[in-house]
C-alpha cells in the first residue's frame, strides 16, 4: 500500500492556481502551473519566480557547543560562523561519501539548519546521534519556507521590508513581513539574486498572495527549479551527489573550509576526513563531476551512458535537461578523470544514438548572486 503523500501548508494555494501537482520527497508538490516549465524558467531568470519548498526539513540547535558539534559531522568551518551568516556544507560519512547537503545560519542564541526533503528524517537520526550534552536538537513543523528568486527579487520584497536591500548573498536575519516575525536569508537555489524566507505555516498564505500580486512575480515548479539549478551548475542531493561520491569527486572543493584541511587549524575531525583530505592532498580520483554541453538540441536525460569516441563507456549523466536561458542541452555527468577537462568531447547514448557532447566550465549561464 502506497504511503498517503505529505501536503505543505501552501497546497491549496498550488491547487487553486492550476497547479500539476506530483509525488516528490514524499509530497505532494507543484511541478508547473499555467505558464509551463520553459516559460517559468525565464521568467525567473528575468523577473521573480516564488517557490513553495516548504518540504525541506527546518531545524534549531540550542547549546554553547552546538556549532562545534556541526562541525564535527561536516568538512565546514561552522565554529567560526559569524552571526547573521549563512554557509553552505554537507554531511559525511566514514567512507567520505555525501550523506546530505546543508544550509547553516548563525542566529546567535541558536543555529538554524535547512536539510534536504528526501534525507529530513535521516539527517535528524544522525544529528541526534552525535549530539554531545548540553546540546538540543528542535525540530520545527510550524513553519513554512518560501523562496523568492530572481533580478526583480529585492525590488519587491524591499517594497515588504527596505531592510532586505542591505542584506548581501549568505546575509540572514529576522525581520517582520507584513507584520510577521520571518526569518530571511539573501540566497536560494537558482543561481540567481533572491531570498529564502521562513515564515509560520499559518502567515504562509497571505505572505504567498502579497507576493504573488506584484506584477514581477509568478509561481515556479519543480520543473523550472531544476533547470534552473542545472544551469547554475548546483548539484541536487541523490542525483549528482550521495553515499557514493566524495566531495573531491563531485568538484565541491569550494565547500571544504581550509580551516579543516590538512594544513588547517581544525584539519580534519568529520567522518571519511582521511580518504577525502588524502583525495585533495593526492589529487587521486578515478572519477569527476563535470557540466556537459549539447551540440544537438535533443535533451540527455540522468541515466544516459556516456562513451569515448572510440566506443568505451566513461561515465554516466546524474542530471540533464534542455537549458532555455543557455538555448542548448546541458548536464552534469560524471566521467573517467582523464577525460574531465574542459573542452572534451564525450558521446551520450539517447534512444541508440551517440549524441556529442563537450565537457563544460560551470556555471552554464553565470551566477548573479548580490555581493554588495
Amino acid at each position: 500500500m502506497s504511503q498517503e503523500l505529505l501536503v505543505t501548508p501552501l497546497h491549496a494555494l498550488h491547487i487553486e492556481m492550476g497547479a500539476k501537482m506530483v509525488p516528490f520527497a514524499g509530497y505532494d508538490m507543484p511541478v508547473q502551473y499555467a505558464l509551463g516549465v520553459r516559460k517559468e524558467h525565464l521568467h525567473c531568470r528575468e523577473h521573480a519566480g516564488l517557490f513553495d519548498v516548504s518540504h525541506m526539513g527546518q531545524l534549531r540547535l540550542h547549546g554553547a557547543d552546538a556549532a562545534k558539534a556541526i562541525e564535527a559531522l561536516v568538512p565546514v568551518d561552522i565554529i567560526d560562523l559569524p552571526e547573521g551568516k549563512q554557509r553552505y556544507a554537507f554531511f559525511t560519512n566514514e567512507q567520505g561519501g555525501i550523506l546530505d547537503d546543508l544550509m547553516v545560519t548563525n542566529f546567535g542564541d541558536h543555529l538554524f539548519v535547512v536539510v534536504n526533503a528526501a534525507c529530513k528524517e535521516q539527517d535528524i537520526a544522525h544529528i541526534k546521534a552525535n549530539l554531545p550534552q548540553g546540546v538540543e536538537l528542535e525540530i520545527i513543523e510550524d513553519r513554512a519556507l518560501l523562496a523568492l528568486q530572481g533580478p526583480k527579487a529585492a525590488d519587491v520584497l524591499a517594497r515588504l521590508n527596505p531592510a532586505v536591500s542591505d542584506m548581501v548573498f549568505m546575509d540572514a536575519t529576522k525581520l517582520e513581513l507584513q507584520g510577521v516575525e520571518c526569518y530571511v536569508s539573501r540566497s536560494g537555489y537558482t543561481g540567481e539574486d533572491g531570498y529564502e524566507i521562513s515564515v509560520p505555516n499559518d502567515k504562509a498564505d497571505a505572505l504567498a498572495r502579497e507576493l504573488l500580486a506584484f506584477t514581477e512575480v509568478e509561481w515556479i515548479g519543480l520543473g523550472a527549479r531544476d533547470s534552473l539549478r542545472l544551469e547554475c551548475g548546483l548539484c541536487l542531493y541523490g542525483h549528482d551527489i550521495d553515499t557514493t561520491t566524495t566531495p573531491v569527486e563531485a568538484s565541491l572543493l569550494w565547500g571544504i573550509s581550509k580551516i579543516r584541511r590538512t594544513d588547517g587549524e581544525r584539519a580534519g575531525g568529520f567522518p571519511g576526513a582521511d580518504i577525502i583530505l588524502d583525495q585533495i592532498q593526492t589529487k587521486d580520483v578515478a572519477r569527476k563531476r563535470v557540466g556537459l554541453l549539447g551540440q544537438s538540441k535533443a535533451p540527455v536525460r540522468e541515466g544516459s551512458k556516456l562513451f569515448d569516441a572510440d566506443d568505451n563507456e566513461i561515465g554516466i549523466v546524474t542530471s540533464g535537461t534542455f537549458g532555455p536561458s543557455k538555448g542548448a542541452p546541458v548536464a552534469m555527468a560524471y566521467v573517467k578523470t582523464d577525460l574531465a577537462a574542459i573542452g572534451t568531447e564525450v558521446f551520450a547514448e539517447v534512444r541508440g544514438k551517440k549524441l556529442p557532447m563537450t565537457v563544460e566550465k560551470m556555471p552554464f549561464v553565470p551566477q548573479r548572486y548580490y555581493r554588495g
